[in-house]
């Protein structure tokens, strides 16, 4: 029999945001645990969500508001999960809390360290696209808008150098450089994972150029480069030269053959860059180029018809395993088969690649942790009994949205939702065993 109605939730995307709410509201103590130290997820990287556009950040900040503001959720940020030991109903789970040096309750988030920090890094958040400072948040609207200090470049932190200049900037005294993990244990009864997904490594196929032709462009690179709140602030530019681009190619379907698996959304969100670039660039030519279009669904089936031939040509091409990207005297080349298996040319300024959705990074770790098992594509898979479970192979732990496989956001949510109900199907709240 369950011993708590707690349940901890791993990573803070809209899958575990959604499923620590429903469970919240049921009177359960939701511990959320999230790797960054911000919450929300890949979904707040995006300016609008496909097939109705909306605006992503609309969307996911009240979401992420409830979510602090609840007083049933504890949201542990920058925070890793290091041991589950116990069984269904009594999990004991071990967490780091990793120092950030800088106070949730002092911090007003004003941004004044962030200037006088010497340091200078790559933000990895904003794909690179620009810099960040050893004290940072990853973007504009972080919530919680409290910043970090990366200790490994920290210039006291990493070296012992005499450098106190974002303490001094703090009016607040917020910022506390003798600052220590925290290693806490508590006991829930049930775990859920939504931990997420990552892309595929677009350098691994060097036919197509990516991290050598600066003109070519990750999937989220270019939502970064859309969106408002990111690097250039909504102004679609290629980087280096800074030019305005005239002509794009969208390559589909990128891993795909390596991987032997669709992602499903890659052409949803292909289309909808089109969409992106003829509202930005009235004047662009925009061009699909794929051999086979994932559109599940009336509503993805309506957007991609009022996108075709409308906001982009679709090129089809017999395989996209021959295409390829080379720099060209105006700007890059795109090589493709046409569907009669001649070779053909397209002349372009921005070759964005429809990356598919791979296992998270570190998922293996996390199977390892959880003792749970992953499926021949590396995803978290779950029990097949028919009746659509998201329990995993261990009982009591479960999963939801993009840990467990490809999918949209409306699908991650459902899932989520579904994860949530069965957990309060096994776990006592606190509340009723009281």
């Amino acid at each position: 029999m369950p011993q708590t109605g707690n349940v901890l939730v791993i990573g803070a995307g809209i899958a575990g945001m959604k499923a620590s709410l429903m469970l919240a509201g049921a009177s359960n103590k939701v511990y959320l645990v999230e790797k960054l130290p911000i919450i929300g997820g890949k979904v707040i990287k995006n300016e609008e969500s496909f097939p109705n556009l909306e605006c992503s950040t609309c969307m996911v900040a009240p979401i992420q508001q409830d979510v602090l503001q609840n007083p049933n959720i504890e949201t542990l940020t920058y925070s890793l999960v290091e041991k589950i030991e116990g069984s269904m109903g009594d999990f004991s789970v071990i967490i780091r809390k990793r120092a950030r040096y800088v106070s949730m309750t002092d911090c007003i988030g004003c941004g004044m360290c962030y200037e006088p920090c010497p340091v200078s890094l790559k933000n990895e958040w904003e794909e690179n696209l620009i810099d960040k400072k050893a004290i940072y948040v990853p973007c504009s609207g972080s919530l919680p808008n409290v910043p970090v200090i990366d200790s490994e470049h920290c210039l006291r932190l990493s070296s012992g150098e005499e450098c106190n200049l974002c303490v001094e900037s703090c009016a607040f005294e917020a910022i506390n450089l003798d600052d220590s993990d925290e290693v806490m244990e508590i006991k829930v009864g049930a775990i859920i994972l939504a931990t997420g997904s990552s892309t595929f490594d677009l350098s691994s196929i060097p036919d197509l150029g990516y991290g050598t032709i600066p003109g070519v462009y990750a999937p989220m690179e270019f939502e970064r480069l859309f969106a408002s709140n990111g690097p250039t602030l909504g102004e679609i530019k290629l980087r280096e030269s800074e030019k305005v681009p005239e002509s794009i190619a969208v390559i589909h379907c990128v891993g795909r053959r390596e991987l032997k698996y669709c992602s499903a959304v890659c052409c949803m969100y292909s289309f909808k860059f089109a969409r992106f670039l003829k509202h930005k660039i009235p004047s662009a030519h925009v061009f699909n180029i794929y051999s086979d279009a994932c559109v599940p669904g009336k509503s993805y089936q309506s957007f991609y018809r009022s996108v075709e031939g409308v906001d982009t040509e679709m090129i089809y091409t017999s395989s996209i395993g021959d295409v390829s990207v080379s720099k060209s005297a105006s700007g890059l080349k795109v090589a493709y088969s046409d569907g009669a298996g001649a070779m053909k040319e397209l002349n372009v300024d921005m070759v964005i690649l429809a990356a598919a959705l791979v296992p998270d990074d570190d998922v293996v770790e996390l199977a390892k942790i959880a003792g749970v098992d992953l499926d021949s594509r590396g995803f978290i898979t779950t029990v097949l009994d028919g009746s659509g479970s998201m329990e995993t192979s261990r009982k009591g732990v479960f999963v939801a949205g993009t840990a467990e496989g490809p999918k949209d956001i409306q699908n991650s949510v459902i899932q989520a939702e579904s994860a949530a109900g069965q957990v309060m199907g096994i776990v006592t709240s606190q509340a009723s065993s009281s």
